[in-house]
């Protein structure tokens, strides 16, 4: 039987998308919370149709460059972390490569493997890539898992500017005197719609996750539209 057979690995993980699918999803829904809540806030305030379209298109441009901003300053920080430990790391296996086998054997040892076997399977990885073995097993650092500082950002910036469209394009069509009522119920009926996706894509349980982003998203737009009513300015 050919090696290579063995070596084929054509199952497809769900953490595989775990950088991108948690920026997109922070991002989207971020963009329908944040920018139906203004919406809302301002038009129990009986503001003017202007001034709500002014206020939805600037949370909208505002909003997306903060996730993009705030996304690749945390992941940028995420990933000068794992770039210092991965530099110590590969100076250790130059420094001393018997006692990095050793402690990559011990890692093996409290994973379950009889020292043999853990110290077999350290060898040979080691043989293969040690930086790689010992950044996989020692840091829990790879390559579906790594910051990725950009990616992030684009995501972020992206699908919060995609979210924040749906409650802008509900203030262009939707009739003034029912303004608050519809945005509600499209946001929320966005989210339920984000949610259950999010939940396909990661394999979680739809109906928690539907429940989960509507109640926050009701609460934030409740919250919102009640400051608004409060300071009723009649703009």
């Amino acid at each position: 039987m050919k090696p290579s057979r063995y070596l084929a690995h054509p199952e497809r993980h769900r953490t595989e998308h775990i950088g991108w699918l948690r920026a997109a999803v922070l991002g989207a829904n971020d963009g329908i919370i944040s920018t139906a809540s203004l919406i809302a806030g301002v038009a129990a305030a009986n503001a003017s149709h202007g001034s709500i379209i002014t206020t939805a298109v600037a949370g909208l441009v505002a909003g997306a460059m903060s996730m993009a901003a705030g996304e690749f300053v945390s992941v940028s920080t995420q990933a000068d972390t794992e770039k210092a430990d991965l530099e110590r790391e590969r100076k250790e296996l130059a420094s001393d490569h018997e006692a990095e086998q050793r402690e990559l054997t011990a890692i093996y040892v409290r994973r379950g493997l009889d020292y043999k076997l853990a110290n077999q399977v350290a060898t040979e990885l080691m043989k293969h890539d040690a930086l790689g073995a010992h950044a996989r097993d020692e840091l829990g650092i790879s390559d579906a898992l790594s910051a990725k500082p950009l990616q992030a950002a684009l995501a972020s910036a992206g699908s919060f500017a995609g979210g924040a469209a749906l409650p802008l394009a509900v203030v262009l069509i939707a009739p003034q005197a029912d303004l608050l009522a519809w945005t509600i119920l499209t946001a929320l009926a966005s989210l339920a719609s984000l949610g259950a996706v999010a939940a396909k894509v990661g394999g979680a349980p739809v109906m928690k996750s539907v429940c989960r982003v509507t109640f926050w998203g009701a609460l934030a737009m409740g919250l919102t539209a009640g400051a608004g009513a409060i300071f009723n300015v009649s703009a």
